[in-house]
Formats: C-alpha cells, structure tokens, sequence
C-alpha cells in the first residue's frame, strides 16, 4: 500500500468555494439529518481523491442512496479517520493547539455526543490568542471564528496523509 500526503490547499479551496453554496454532485442533506459531515467528506475527498469503497465500514460516495455511513454520520466519519488502515486519508485525535488548516474539528455535547463536523480554513496568530477559523454547512458558514460556536466539548482530527492500494492511481492533482 502506498501512501501519499493530504493536500490540505485543495481541501481548503473545496472548502471555501462550496460553503455557502452546494455542489450539484452531491446529495444535500440539510433538513433529514444535516449536512455537516456529507460537506466535510467532500472537503476531505478533494485533498485525498482516494475513498475506501469497503462495504458499511469504508468511506465512500456514489450517490444519496450508495455511500457509507462514514460519509454523512459524525461518530462513523471520526471511526473511519482514526481507526483507517486501507485506502483513503487516515488521521489522529489532537489537541486543538496542534491543528494545521484542513484539519477537522467536531463540536460535542455535555453527553459526550459529538454533533457537528467542521474544516479548519485557517488559523490566525493575533495579541489575544490563536482563532480558528471554519467553513461548514447545515447552518453555512465561510470563515467563522470557532469561538462564535456554543459547545460542551470538543475533538480535532489531524490528517497525517492517504493511502492507496494502487501506487500508480494517485490523482494527478495530488501528487
């Protein structure tokens, strides 16, 4: 298996051209669930280009009726990132100070729900502190201050690359 990096500038760029808006090759799930994680997954997808078509335990999208439940579910998103070992991005559980842009935060609740799944688009050093700033949908957001959200607790997931059973398949744009 071969392993090739994240390109975190095409997940950011995926990030801030579809915020607002949607894409029409995908399904938009505001309304029966949200749309959180299905706009994190492609977000993702455009820095990997690799999905994991592994029957109910992959992360993949063919269309709103064929996908894996890692595409649209928050807790399923977070299991297929950190425990990934086949092909497709791959990543850890990190204290926020340690996040890059394009990593991933998920915002949870005083249960230990995580509800939210968001992209980190940038992160700006001022006199007060560090900001995070994120794109997200199903309440659409380009550029927000992390701090304009109200949650209990809080998980971020580095990417540390993506992998390939196919080191001659790499995605042009990738590489």
């Amino acid at each position: 298996m071969a392993e090739f990096e994240f390109n975190r500038a095409l997940a950011i760029n995926y990030a801030k051209r579809w915020a607002l808006s949607r894409n029409p090759e995908y399904y938009d799930y505001t309304g029966i669930g949200g749309d959180c994680t299905n706009f994190i997954s492609q977000c993702i997808f455009a820095g990997s280009g690799i999905m994991n078509y592994t029957p109910d335990l992959g992360w993949y999208y063919i269309d709103a009726n064929n996908k894996s439940p890692s595409w649209t579910g928050v807790q399923f998103f977070y299991n297929f990132m950190t425990q990934n070992s086949g092909p497709g991005p791959f990543a850890k559980v990190v204290p926020l100070e340690e996040t890059e842009a394009g990593d991933v935060i998920q915002l949870g609740d005083r249960t230990g729900n995580f509800y939210h799944t968001l992209i980190i688009t940038a992160i700006r050093n001022y006199s007060s502190g560090r900001r995070y700033y994120i794109c997200a949908h199903s309440v659409d957001s380009y550029m927000r201050d992390l701090e304009t959200y109200n949650y209990y607790d809080l998980r971020c997931l580095h990417f540390l690359g993506v992998r390939t059973n196919d080191s001659d398949n790499i995605p042009e744009n990738l590489t």
